[in-house]
């Protein structure tokens, strides 16, 4: 059965094109890519001219691959290459700074772990790029998606509370609520990922995780919704570089959400009932 909120498709068998699900898949990416560059570009000390400069030019590259994947009906090989090879250079770019820093041979505004953070999900998108993902079709594929997905939640919220001004106590005291949520669901997800390997019949508990783990993403995303909307405002006391940050989060939220859709899309507790009326293979 096709699915609306589908957003992953193969690569043609023969011309390796990519279309519809997949393009859109691409498209936020690329901009997600040229965002991070930009985070780096603002972070990095002034006297790092060379480092700055070459956070810049991703920033261009990426920002031309997004006006290209904007008005592409289709991505072709030669366009995709063009992708792979940006996302490579980039992750190599990151990497070697993060190596800069954990030596302490540079001292950005940028945390460590946000680099490692980015990195992450440039290495999520090559992936992507060099094996198209095939829609979720297992409880263990799911809840893998998940871990990673989760992680990524857990550390946007560890990066809000550090860049809010101290007196900003309420909001906080409310993301450090969020954080405990989230720690929770990231620990439950490994451990029902690793249960999963035992490829059992049906796995209700998982089905039930999934669901929650819906509704803690939508009250996430509300406050960094609440968040973004208070420093476009200027009603909030931090050190937010740039709105943009505040909403690339939010974005990803939503990217989690709909993902999350997916996941509840093929399977939920009937279906798992269903497979456990079944002889046992």
């Amino acid at each position: 059965m096709e699915q609306e909120n589908q957003v992953v498709e193969e690569f043609s068998r023969h011309n390796d094109i990519v279309t519809n699900g997949r393009l859109q898949e691409i498209r936020f990416w690329v901009t997600i890519m040229k965002e991070h560059a930009l985070f780096i570009a603002l972070g990095l000390p002034c006297d790092q001219t060379k480092l700055i400069a070459e956070a810049q030019s991703f920033v261009q590259q990426f920002k031309e691959l997004e006006e290209k994947v904007k008005n592409a009906k289709i991505i072709d090989p030669w366009l995709l290459e063009k992708i792979r090879s940006a996302v490579r250079a980039l992750i190599a770019f990151q990497l070697g700074l993060l190596a800069l820093m954990l030596q302490c041979k540079i001292r950005p505004a940028i945390f460590p772990l946000f680099i490692d953070h980015i990195t992450r999900e440039a290495v999520h998108f090559l992936e992507l790029l060099e094996k198209p993902q095939q829609p979720l079709s297992s409880i263990e594929q799911m809840l893998r998606r998940a871990v990673f997905w989760l992680r990524q939640m857990k550390e946007h919220i560890e990066f809000i509370i550090h860049l809010l001004d101290p007196s900003e106590r309420l909001l906080i005291n409310q993301a450090d609520a969020l954080l405990a949520v989230f720690r929770d669901l990231l620990e439950t997800a490994r451990d029902l990922e690793s249960m999963s390997k035992s490829d059992p019949r049906f796995f209700n508990a998982a089905v039930r995780f999934i669901f929650e783990v819906n509704d803690r993403t939508n009250e996430l995303r509300d406050f960094k919704a609440t968040a973004h909307e208070l420093v476009v405002l200027c009603r909030v006391l931090s050190i937010i570089p740039d709105p943009l940050l505040t909403d690339h989060v939010r974005r990803e939220a939503d990217k989690f959400l709909k993902e999350l859709e997916e996941f509840k899309s093929v399977t939920n507790v009937c279906k798992s009932l269903e497979a456990s009326e079944k002889p046992h293979r």
